[in-house]
């Protein structure tokens, strides 16, 4: 039989893969650059093992591993996430990346590049790489540190700014020229699909979900989120925006839902698996006498990456408003690039825009940033300590200038958030409106005309549609999303008769202006437009009650759809409390340490490491605000409020044990789920007699069942077929078990 050669390109790029996952993981390097150098291996450019026969369909996988990961990140990224970041994080991950852009266009030119080399150039150097950072974080235990917050909060807005940069170097790029005209368009577009794709997913979505949730087998719910990915692939590709836009997009709203963590679980493999054929695409690309060529531009711009963005991070943190000491962390976490690098370099290739060798040395200086990354991080503290001996008393202070200290900023008031909430409804429901108006210029006219409707009688069809539709939209830009208690409220503080003015002449102005300007995309003769507007302003002015019972349905359903995942989350958070460079962090007390059975006035929790305990939690029993009386025993996890430095000096105290005498423990203890299927011995019986105490020498800690999730099940609990168990006991024994 005749085996296609994508089969057999296929086995060469897993074993190849597999193979370097191997090593990389057993040298503790990211597992990406273990992928990019199987490609390498297997690529056109390396003649000693079998090399790839049909580029073509692997650029096809590759292309689908694209969406895959814009998918998966979508998942993570969460619009409500990207408006809770703050101010900080945005002014940060604005003044990077903008002025990275500039720096690696002038490098780009420098070098006596193209303009487009240049521009792509500047793009690939603006966003960092938050699978690089995440694993640095993870192996080098600092999760809690106080600067964290701040990095992830960037790396949130830098997702979003990658997305726009894709869109706008398109459009620079099918056009061969820089137009600001061009590019306003492009932003204005590519704001009017986000919103009403996101307005009209959170509406629709979750409530489709939630309707068949009896229905979601874990093979049932994982094709239906792949099919809803593929179709937002298909509408963003129609109107003109790249694939990986949809499958952003797409993955971003089902990060709304409270089906997000079983998406995700269920995605990992697939997302697995493709990106490592996009990885290993990308690989192939490398040719070494490229790399020899330009040498010297690579490492300039390895250089100019690593300092660059020092610089610029530490900058806007520091406009920010943060400390010298969180701004300088922050910097050195963000100093690489990574996966979105790869995505805008191969933008470019796709569009034939770029050269050839941008390519390979964005994948060069990715490459030897990773390996930085987690040294950076490591010396974060020595380089923060070594400027505050070097710079000057004078200099130190004028930092404080731009300082905000957590608490102290503008608050907002009940008044302020009305107003912003009343224009943020207006702008989506114009949005809604004008989708409405689109699709029945576009679709429905044409298709009366083709049914060989008179002319006018199309277009009256037509109008009365599109006003049918828009009508409740209408009404809520004109007043109705303000409400009259609201009003009342804002009108008797003096301060907001001015603004409350303004917005309601804005309304309706706005209001008049969009009507006569969506209807005349239907129908051309001036006097019956102005006719029809004033009709129906008029109608919706006048008789409110209709449509203000539709567009409040509406909107409770689409506020109901955007909360449910956090109302139906039952875990319990702290609140964050962060005056100055403090922030709550967890500390577990060592079996053998020396603190074990005093009490916390003995310990001298404040006198001697000047750290609060906010909170004990010993197994099911939690302290809250501890008294000087209350002690110490082993496993406590004390939640403790101090800032990086008196963090890590209480936790040498609390954690350090003294082993020297002791055997090594052999038992490894691990949280882990397992999947239930029909043909697994303990399905169908109760946790008690499944046994599973017995065989994992652990508890099972928590069940989920059909989408609902409890916390520490009774035994008598009755274990099913697709239940997931989450079980904590020895690694060895629950890998038997799941074998």
């Amino acid at each position: 039989m005749h085996l296609p050669a994508i089969i057999q390109d296929l086995a060469i790029i897993l074993i190849a893969a597999g193979a370097m996952t191997l090593l990389f993981r057993s040298i503790r390097q990211p597992v990406v650059l273990g992928y990019i150098v199987a490609g390498f291996l297997v690529g056109p450019h390396f003649e000693w093992i079998p090399t790839i026969l049909d580029t073509e369909s692997i650029k096809v996988w590759a292309d689908i591993g694209v969406i895959f990961l814009l998918f998966a990140l979508g998942l993570e990224f969460s619009f409500k996430k990207l408006g809770r970041v703050g101010a900080p994080a945005s002014i940060t991950a604005l003044v990077e990346v903008g002025i990275m852009i500039g720096i690696g266009f002038f490098v780009g030119r420098f070098f006596d590049w193209s303009h487009f080399d240049s521009l792509f150039l500047g793009g690939i150097l603006a966003i960092s790489s938050t699978t690089i950072i995440v694993r640095a974080f993870e192996e080098l235990e600092m999760k809690t540190r106080g600067f964290i917050h701040l990095v992830f909060g960037v790396l949130i807005v830098e997702d979003l700014f990658a997305i726009l940069l894709m869109v706008v170097l398109s459009t620079i790029s099918l056009s061969q020229k820089f137009s600001g005209i061009e590019i306003g368009i492009a932003g204005l577009k590519l704001f009017f699909f986000l919103t009403l794709w996101f307005v009209l997913g959170i509406f629709l979505i979750p409530s489709f979900l939630k309707k068949v949730r009896r229905l979601l087998r874990p093979e049932t719910l994982l094709i239906v989120s792949l099919g809803l990915c593929f179709v937002m692939v298909v509408l963003a590709t129609k109107v003109g925006f790249s694939p990986a836009l949809g499958a952003f997009i797409m993955g971003s709203i089902l990060a709304e839902t409270i089906e997000n963590d079983r998406i995700q679980h269920l995605i990992q493999p697939i997302k697995h698996l493709f990106g490592a054929i996009f990885f290993v695409s990308v690989g192939m690309l490398i040719d070494p006498q490229i790399l020899i060529q330009y040498a010297l531009p690579i490492f300039v711009i390895t250089l100019v990456t690593i300092v660059g963005k020092l610089v610029t991070t530490t900058a806007g943190s520091l406009l920010a408003g943060q400390s010298l000491r969180h701004s300088v962390q922050a910097g050195l976490s963000l100093a690489q690039i990574g996966e979105f690098s790869f995505i805008i370099a191969g933008l470019g290739l796709s569009l034939k825009v770029t050269s050839e060798f941008l390519y390979p040395i964005a994948i060069s200086v990715s490459a030897i940033t990773t390996f930085t990354t987690p040294y950076l991080i490591r010396s974060s503290d020595s380089v923060v300590h070594f400027l505050e001996r070097q710079l000057p008393p004078k200099w130190i202070k004028a930092l404080e200038i731009f300082r905000v200290p957590a608490g102290n900023g503008l608050s907002i008031n009940y008044q302020q958030t009305r107003l912003k909430n009343s224009a943020l409804k207006i702008i989506a429901n114009a949005v809604v409106m004008i989708s409405v108006f689109l699709i029945v210029s576009e679709f429905l006219t044409p298709w009366f005309v083709r049914k060989e409707l008179n002319i006018e009688i199309a277009q009256a069809l037509s109008l009365l549609i599109a006003f049918t539709g828009s009508a409740p939209f209408l009404w809520a830009i004109t007043g109705g999303c303000i409400g009259g208690k609201a009003v009342g409220a804002l009108w008797s503080e003096r301060n907001f008769r001015g603004p409350l003015l303004a917005l309601e002449m804005f309304r309706w102005s706005f209001a008049i202006i969009l009507t006569l300007t969506l209807t005349s995309r239907i129908i051309s003769s001036l006097i019956i437009i102005m006719a029809i507007c004033i009709f129906m302003l008029a109608i919706v002015y006048l008789q409110p009650r209709y449509f203000e019972k539709i567009y409040q349905w509406l909107e409770n359903r689409f506020v109901h759809n955007l909360n449910e995942k956090e109302i139906n989350e039952k875990k319990k958070n702290l609140p964050v409390l962060a005056p100055w460079d403090s922030h709550l962090a967890e500390v577990q007390v060592s079996p053998e340490s020396s603190l074990i059975g005093k009490k916390l006035s003995e310990v001298m929790v404040r006198e001697r490491f000047e750290v609060t305990i906010a909170l004990i939690q010993r197994g099911r029993k939690t302290i809250t605000a501890p008294n000087r009386n209350d002690r110490l025993y082993p496993a406590d996890i004390l939640q403790i409020i101090g800032t990086d430095q008196q963090i890590d000096h209480f936790r040498q105290e609390c954690e350090t044990a003294d082993i020297q005498n002791q055997e090594p423990s052999q038992l490894n203890y691990v949280l882990q789920s397992i999947y239930i299927d029909s043909s697994i011995p303990y399905a169908n019986k109760t946790i008690r007699e499944s046994g599973l105490r017995e065989e994992t020498h652990g508890l099972v800690v928590g069940i989920e069942k059909r989408g609902q999730r409890t916390l520490n099940p009774d035994s008598s609990t009755v274990i099913e077929p697709d239940d997931v168990l989450w079980i904590v006991g020895d690694q060895s024994l629950i890998k038997g078990l799941k074998t």
